[in-house]
C-alpha cells in the first residue's frame, strides 16, 4: 500500500504500509477529517467503511475512467505512481466518482454471488459426469439437474464407470444441499425488499433475476432515464464514430456480466413464451423476423432493463396493456389499482419463488492492492 502526500502540487511524503489499519495514525479518529479517494476494487467497500468510520469523507474512483487521470500512462503503472496520480487528481478536483452500494444491497449481492458460484460449479460437475459416462459408451438421459444424482445412480453403469463418477456425484449432492441453504437466505433478503416482488411481476423475470437487478442498480433514482441504466449494464451498442460517420458495433458489455447474462436468459424465456398477446412477445417476434433471434434477444434484454427500471422508479407492477399503448423511455407508469397490484404480486410470488434454476490545497494518497486512496486536508 503506497501513501503519497502533496502540498501545493509537490510531493512531501510517501509511506508504504501493509494494511489499511496501518494508516490510522494518518487518517484515524485522532486526525482531522479528510477527503479520501480510493480506487474501486474488490476490497474498496471494506476500505470505504473503515475510512468512513474514522470520520473521513470517502470518494470511490471509477476505474473505467481512471485512464483519464493518467493512470497507466506510457505503460507505467505501479502503486506508487497511481497513488500520486490520484492525489493530483483529487487536488485538482478531477476525480470520476463511482457509486457505492448501500449495505443492504451489498449483502444481497453477496448471497446472489454465492448462489451463482454454486450453480455454475454444479453445472460443471454434471457436464463432467456426462462426458465421462459417454466416454465409456454409457448415456445418461436428460433430467432436471436436481434429480441428476438419483438418475445416474439408477442407471446400469459399468462398475468402473460408477466408481469413477461417484466422487463427483457426492459433490453435486452436497451442492444441492448448499443451494437450498443459499435459496433460503436469498428468500429472507428478498422478503425485506418489496421492489423485488414488484419486478418479478414481469414476464421472464423471477426472484433471482429481480434480486440481481436490485443488487446491481441499487437505487433507480440515480439514473435519469432508461438508456443510462442500459449503458450501465452494458447492453447498449459500442460506438466508434468519426469523420461525420456513425459506426455502431456489438453491445459494450460493460458493467455486471452476471446480471447481463440473466437478462438475456429472461429474454429467451419471453421469446419462447406461449402468451402471444403480451407486448414484449409481440415486439420481439417482429424483431426476429427482421434481424434474427440472436440480435432480437439482446435487444429484448435491453428493453427489459428499461421496463424494470421504470417499474422500480414508479413503484408499479408490470402492466401489459399500458406497455402496449406507450413506450418505455421517459414515461411515468399509469396509476394502478390496489387490486391490480395485489393480483400481480400474488402471481409473481407463485412464479418467482427462489429455486435452483472539488479543489484542495493538500492531498495524501495510499494504495491497498489495487485500491488507491487520496487524502485532502
Amino acid at each position: 500500500m503506497s501513501y503519497c502526500e502533496l502540498s501545493q502540487g509537490q510531493v512531501v511524503q510517501r509511506v508504504t504500509v501493509s494494511d489499511i489499519h496501518s494508516l490510522e495514525h494518518l487518517l484515524g479518529l485522532d486526525q482531522p477529517p479528510a477527503i479520501v479517494a480510493i480506487e474501486a476494487s474488490r476490497e474498496a467497500w471494506f476500505v470505504h467503511d473503515v475510512l468512513t468510520s474514522w470520520s473521513n469523507e470517502v470518494v470511490v474512483v471509477d476505474t473505467t475512467r481512471s485512464h483519464q487521470l493518467g493512470i497507466g500512462q506510457h505503460g507505467r503503472k505501479t502503486d506508487r505512481i497511481d497513488a500520486e496520480v490520484l492525489a493530483r487528481a483529487l487536488e485538482s478536483g478531477r476525480i470520476p466518482k463511482a457509486h457505492v452500494l448501500s449495505p443492504k444491497r451489498r449483502e444481497l449481492r453477496r448471497v446472489v454471488m454465492v448462489r451463482r458460484a454454486l450453480v455454475e460449479t454444479r453445472v460443471q460437475l454434471v457436464t463432467t459426469v456426462r462426458g465421462l459416462a459417454r466416454e465409456q459408451g454409457a448415456r445418461i438421459p436428460s433430467c432436471a439437474v436436481e434429480n441428476f444424482v438419483g438418475k445416474v445412480r439408477a442407471q446400469q453403469l459399468a462398475p468402473e464407470v460408477a466408481q469413477l463418477v461417484e466422487p463427483l456425484l457426492s459433490l453435486v449432492q452436497g451442492i444441492n444441499t448448499q443451494l437450498d441453504n443459499a435459496d433460503e437466505q436469498l428468500a429472507v433478503l428478498c422478503a425485506q425488499e418489496p421492489t423485488i416482488s414488484v419486478l418479478a411481476t414481469t414476464p421472464g423475470i423471477g426472484t433471482v433475476v429481480a434480486a440481481a437487478f436490485v443488487s446491481v442498480v441499487d437505487d433507480a433514482h440515480r439514473f435519469r432515464n432508461a438508456h443510462q441504466v442500459e449503458s450501465y449494464i452494458g447492453l447498449v451498442p459500442s460506438e466508434n464514430s468519426s469523420g461525420g460517420k456513425r459506426r455502431l458495433g456489438a453491445i459494450s458489455k460493460q458493467g455486471n456480466c452476471y446480471l447481463r447474462s440473466l437478462l438475456v436468459q429472461a429474454a429467451w424465456i419471453i421469446l419462447r413464451s406461449s402468451d402471444k398477446s403480451d407486448p414484449l412477445v409481440v415486439w420481439v417476434k417482429k424483431l426476429v423476423e427482421r434481424r434474427g433471434k440472436s440480435i432480437a434477444v439482446v435487444a429484448l434484454a435491453r428493453r427489459l432493463v428499461g421496463v424494470l427500471w421504470a417499474m422500480w422508479r414508479d413503484g408499479t407492477v408490470y402492466d401489459a396493456q399500458h406497455l402496449a399503448q406507450q413506450g418505455i423511455r421517459g414515461l411515468r407508469g399509469a396509476v394502478q389499482s390496489l387490486e391490480q397490484q395485489q393480483a400481480a404480486l400474488v402471481a409473481a410470488a407463485k412464479k418467482g419463488s427462489v429455486k435452483h434454476p472539488a479543489t484542495h490545497p493538500m492531498a495524501k494518497t495510499h494504495r491497498l492492492s489495487k485500491t488507491s486512496a487520496v487524502k485532502a486536508a
